[in-house]
């Protein structure tokens, strides 16, 4: 009998073990670093974060923020949500930082356009946008070419007319070198038959920084996108010349005619999108991409793009992909094209 008790012992002991390796396993595929519908469920698995790679005031702080208030308003995630800047070097240093001590942080979030397309060029970075995890672009948003209520600039052509003259004694003010502000100027110089690479182009880090620079009179002109200088073309401390757009349109309740409209050929609109780190997993990608069509769907995310004058530009995963990579090969193009 003693024989029989050993054995069942011997089995119990055994079925002990097979059941708790079951939970270890079971265990290893259930937190944000496994995969299958574990991490689906569990994303953001923690706080999720969301880099503004500049500094506040601009235009990808504020589409930060905006989300930051859609995913809280509307419940969307059940996380807290937290945004944080990391400014310099036209975003490429936050591009940097997500590429590397971010990596595989599925709760990690980063908000980019076409000035970190630009910026990767001019500055050389060694970390470019395949070393991200693309999820969606969000809006589009035309430019603007303002001076202070002050100037002697009252329309476009005084402008072009001391560009011609001298141009490299006329300095316009904007985002990040080899952005889309610096884009729009050089394509405007090339259209009025001016060398784009002789302009001044004063590159400020954010869109606060830019606007005091404008209003100081440090720069004869301000180059961004439409919602920097709403405000301050509404309460009559700044005058719209031009837009970038096909069709002429308000801003801060005031008519802009187009570059266009004003002998011009320049067409110009900002992007911006969103990307997470690199190496994470499918699952916690497609979550990331569900939560960011909950958002684009949301009423919160509807009226922040009406408030802030943005069109809305949703494409995820592989169109997304796809928009990047033609994307960057039109941005090297132009760049080169105007000298920058």
């Amino acid at each position: 009998m003693r024989g029989v008790r050993d054995v069942r012992g011997i089995v119990a002991v055994l079925a002990l073990a097979a059941v708790l390796a079951g939970c270890g396993n079971e265990a290893e595929t259930d937190g944000t670093g496994g995969g299958g519908a574990s991490a689906a469920k569990d994303w953001p698995g923690r706080d999720l974060r969301i880099m503004a790679p500049a500094d506040p005031g601009g235009g990808w702080d504020t589409t930060a923020r905006a989300m930051s208030e859609a995913f809280k308003d509307g419940k969307l995630i059940d996380a807290n949500v937290e945004v944080y800047n990391v400014p310099g070097a036209g975003g490429t240093i936050g591009l940097s930082q997500l590429a590397g001590k971010r990596s595989g942080q599925a709760n990690q979030l980063m908000v980019m356009g076409l000035v970190m397309l630009g910026a990767i060029e001019t500055n050389d970075s060694a970390v470019d946008l395949k070393r991200t995890t693309p999820l969606a672009s969000l809006t589009t948003e035309p430019e603007a070419i303002v001076v202070r209520s002050q100037s002697k600039y009252r329309t476009m052509q005084d402008l072009v007319d001391d560009m011609k003259a001298d141009p490299a004694k006329v300095s316009f003010g904007g985002g990040s070198a080899g952005g889309t502000d610096q884009v729009l100027v050089g394509l405007t110089a090339k259209a009025a038959g001016v060398d784009p690479s002789k302009p001044k182009y004063v590159a400020y880090s954010g869109g606060g920084e830019a606007t005091q620079g404008i209003l100081s009179g440090s720069v004869d002109a301000g180059v961004s996108s439409v919602s920097e200088f709403a405000d301050q073309v509404e309460a009559g401390k700044m005058r719209v010349l031009a837009v970038s757009t096909a069709k002429p349109l308000e801003v801060g309740g005031k008519p802009a005619k187009t570059l266009k409209e004003q002998g011009l050929d320049v067409e110009v609109t900002n992007w911006r999108g969103v990307v997470a780190p690199p190496g994470i997993e499918p699952a916690e990608r497609e979550a990331a991409i569900a939560a960011l069509e909950k958002l684009h769907d949301s009423p919160q995310w509807k009226t922040a793009i009406e408030e802030n004058g943005w069109t809305d530009f949703f494409r995820t995963g592989a169109a997304f992909e796809d928009f990047l990579e033609s994307e960057g090969a039109r941005v090297k193009g132009v760049l080169s094209e105007i000298g920058l």
